[in-house]
Formats: C-alpha cells, structure tokens, sequence
C-alpha cells in the first residue's frame, strides 16, 4: 500500500487553476507557507507577491533553506510548500507517508543550469566532459582549455542543494567534485563570486544569469528558452513545488501551486529568466 501511495503522490497534476480566495473555512484568512530551493524562491516569490496583490486575505511567506530542508518541512508539516529544484528521493517519499504525508509534485519551470565564468574570461564554450575534469581536479588552469594563464577557482553549490544534485548527476554522473572546491548557500553567492574573480567558474540556473557573469555554451549548446524547452541544452532539469496532497479546489494553496499554468504565471516565470512549462504565446 505505501509503494502505491508514494507512486501517486510521484504524480504531476496539471489541473486547470480556479479562481483564489484570501478567505478559508470558518472565514480565516488564508495563510501559505513556503520552504525550500533558493532556485525556485524567486518564482515562489514572484507568485507570492502577485497573489499577495490581487488579494489582500492572503498572506503568503517564502524561506530558501535549500531542497532537501523544503521536503524535512513539508514533511514535519512545517510549510504547506516544498519548493525543490529536483523530484523528490524515494526515501523522502518513504519519510512522508510514514508520517501520513502523500506528497503530490507540481511541475512549474524548466530550468537549464547554465555553467557560467566570468565575462573577461576568452573562454565561450566548453564540452561536459571538460567541466566534469575542471569538478573533479583533472584540469586546474584556464590555459589548458585555450583560456589565460588562470587558476580555475571552482565553486559550487552546497551539497543540500536540488541543484548541487542536479549538476552531480547530469554533468559529473555522479562523480565526486575534489578538495579547494568552494561551496556557497544559494545560486545569487555562486553568481557574486564568479563575477568578481576573473579565474571562477560556477553553475546556477537561468533566472541568475545577467549581464555580471558569463554562460558558456555546453556541448556547443547555448542555455536559452529554446534550447531548454527543446530539450537540447544538455544540463536542463524541471523545478517543483511539492504540497501534502492535491490541494482543495478554489483555495489560495490551489491557486499558488496552478499559477503557473496561467497566462499571468507563464508571463511572471519568463520575466525571472526561468523556462514555463506552459506557452501561451
């Protein structure tokens, strides 16, 4: 019975989103909880803020503590969302149910992890291959990868992070990275270090590539809307937000959770930099 429970609760609902309203049963004000990716906060934010807008009954807060600490939320019942950068692991799954939690996956965004340096650095393009030697330590200078001669200073994201495993998976296959690599709690620390030290490299979703920092090309893959809703950028991936069950039809939780599949929420993810699942255009 818990296998089949935590299969369903794998499931992704795209439903339709009903109109929101700031007042719950018994005529209280509608309060929604958010924990989790500092990837997808800026859309949980972005949603928040919207909604907060249009109706002032609802009162919405959005924490970034990481992946893994949104799903220990979701699942100690603290927040009523689990915003994570990567599907929850089978013994998260497990963790909830056992605790009579059924976790249900809503996919908002796609989000192509752009391998970013910075903008003075000669270097446009590099393969998987060779960012996989630069995290592991077979490739410590930028001279050996036609670039100057610059010790490559490596900085990822923390190991508690959706997208720290992301990368692992699709670019290292799970290889592990070496020592003097530099960790950093959020995708804004990976962008500030690599846009103030000439010889960084770094990853972070799209929504934190600007004008400061610059995306190489991956497998002569450029990370864009195109290439990430085609499925040609190599090191791509979907965020979610996680709720206990599917929530009840016409509440605010309902209408967070489904804002993305409206015009308005396609609008507000493409204006972050992120990827909508959805294309209204």
């Amino acid at each position: 019975m818990n296998g089949r429970r935590i299969l369903l609760g794998a499931l992704v609902v795209l439903l339709p989103v009903c109109a929101t309203t700031g007042q719950e049963a018994g005529g209280r004000k509608a309060k929604i909880v958010v924990d989790g990716s500092t990837t997808v906060g800026p859309i949980a934010k972005a949603f928040a803020e919207f909604m907060m807008d249009r109706d002032q009954g609802v009162k919405i807060t959005v924490a970034e503590s990481g992946s893994g600490n949104g799903a220990k939320s979701l699942i100690n019942g603290s927040c009523d969302v689990a915003a994570m950068s990567r599907f929850m692991k089978p013994e998260e799954f497990k963790a909830a149910v056992d605790k009579g939690v059924l976790p249900v996956a809503h996919a908002v965004a796609m989000d192509g992890l752009a391998v970013i340096v910075h903008p003075a650095n000669p270097v446009k393009a590099l393969t998987t291959a060779q960012i996989a030697d630069i995290y592991t330590g077979g490739v410590s200078n930028w001279k050996d990868l036609g670039g100057p001669d610059v010790k490559i200073v490596i900085v990822s994201r923390d190991t508690n992070s959706g997208t720290y495993e992301a990368f692992e998976e699709l670019v290292l296959r799970k290889r592990k990275m070496c020592e003097g690599v530099e960790y950093v709690g959020s995708s804004g620390a990976v962008r500030q270090r690599v846009q103030t030290t000439l010889g960084a490299i770094g990853y972070a979703g799209l929504g934190f590539v600007d004008r400061t920092v610059k995306a190489l090309e991956v497998d002569g893959i450029a990370p864009d809307r195109d290439s990430v809703a085609s499925g040609r950028y190599p090191v791509a991936r979907p965020l979610f937000m996680f709720t206990n069950g599917y929530p009840k039809l016409g509440s605010a939780l309902h209408s967070f959770v489904t804002l993305h599949l409206t015009k308005k929420g396609q609008e507000i993810i493409e204006a972050i930099g992120f990827v909508p699942m959805t294309d209204y255009r």
